[in-house]
């Protein structure tokens, strides 16, 4: 499933195409799609046409365009008027939303298609394609921030947040995360480490992947209790998971197959350069350059894996989890 660095590459791919254009028709090619959109298809399609995109904005791995009804208004922003309604994309595992030209042929699984107005040297399509249908698109209503914040990354931020991202914390790339807060909250878990690390309530946007190898660069155990972790600790993997995904969005994100492509159907390139995720029985690139024979383990977790290094990062005598 894409994680933070694949949905903001995502994220700024589209905001080039798609911010200030108006969405002229739709066209709902498989209902399993707009699932999510209660009301069906005509109200989907009769929400989006001539809505004008004002922005793309994202929050961990949650993704949406802001929406405002008929053309762009420059007035309407200077007053301090804000969205009330957005159209939400959830990737899911195989969800792809692309930039095509209307007469390139359709995709295999084209599930929606959004036609926008016209610009000199622009796509005219936003196409979203996803093969196992676990994703989707659906018409959602904004709401304030709790803290009264950006609702997320976005070109032009408003204290706005799409309704069914409201209950997940900021990420590690927002300017508006809190360390501190994290930090208390998290000492108040009884779990393991990489648990809350994956837990989006309070921290967004780390998946498994980038929790193994920001655990990696920290040199901690996915088992190390929360309750007992100090706060240099903390700070390490929190800025070693940002640093990580930091490489990962300079890569274009991490993609194992051609299910995961940005908006160019091109795909990232982070993979090749894991130190722990994936790399089981293969030796421990910090290890060896000490002279340490190590090779990286792989653990069941959570219905997952896990991977770490024996020597690096020993288990803790007091994990439980």
């Amino acid at each position: 499933m894409p994680e933070l660095p694949e949905v903001e590459v995502v994220r700024r791919g589209l905001v080039n195409w798609v911010r200030g254009r108006a969405i002229t028709s739709v066209d709902v090619v498989d209902p399993r799609s707009i699932r999510r959109h209660s009301l069906g298809a005509e109200d989907f399609a009769g929400n989006l046409a001539g809505a004008t995109v004002l922005d793309v904005v994202r929050r961990g791995k949650f993704l949406w365009m802001p929406l405002q009804d008929g053309p762009s208004d420059a007035s309407a922003a200077a007053r301090g008027e804000v969205p009330s309604v957005a159209l939400m994309a959830h990737l899911g595992m195989s969800g792809q939303l692309l930039m095509q030209d209307p007469t390139v042929p359709d995709e295999k699984h084209l599930k929606v298609r959004l036609r926008l107005s016209p610009v000199e040297g622009m796509p005219g399509e936003l196409r979203f394609v996803d093969q196992r249908i676990f994703g989707g698109l659906f018409v959602t209503s904004m709401i304030p921030t709790d803290d009264g914040g950006p609702g997320g990354l976005a070109e032009a931020p408003t204290p706005m947040i799409a309704e069914e991202a409201a209950h997940i914390a900021r990420d590690p790339l927002d300017p508006c995360f809190s360390f501190e807060g994290f930090y208390r909250r998290l000492r108040r878990r009884k779990t393991g480490l990489k648990r809350a690390l994956l837990d989006q309530g309070l921290v967004s946007g780390i998946g498994n992947i980038y929790a193994d190898e920001a655990l990696w660069r920290s040199r901690l155990h996915y088992a190390r209790p929360t309750d007992t972790l100090r706060r240099a600790d903390a700070l390490a993997v929190l800025e070693a998971a940002r640093a990580v995904m930091l490489d990962a969005l300079a890569a274009g994100g991490t993609s194992f197959d051609s299910l995961y492509v940005n908006v160019n159907g091109a795909s990232g390139y982070f993979a090749r350069s894991l130190n722990a995720y994936g790399r089981e029985g293969q030796e421990c690139l910090r290890c060896a350059e000490t002279g340490l024979a190590s090779v990286i383990r792989r653990e069941q977790f959570m219905n997952r894996s896990s991977y770490s290094c024996p020597v690096c990062q020993p288990r803790p005598r007091n994990g439980r989890w």
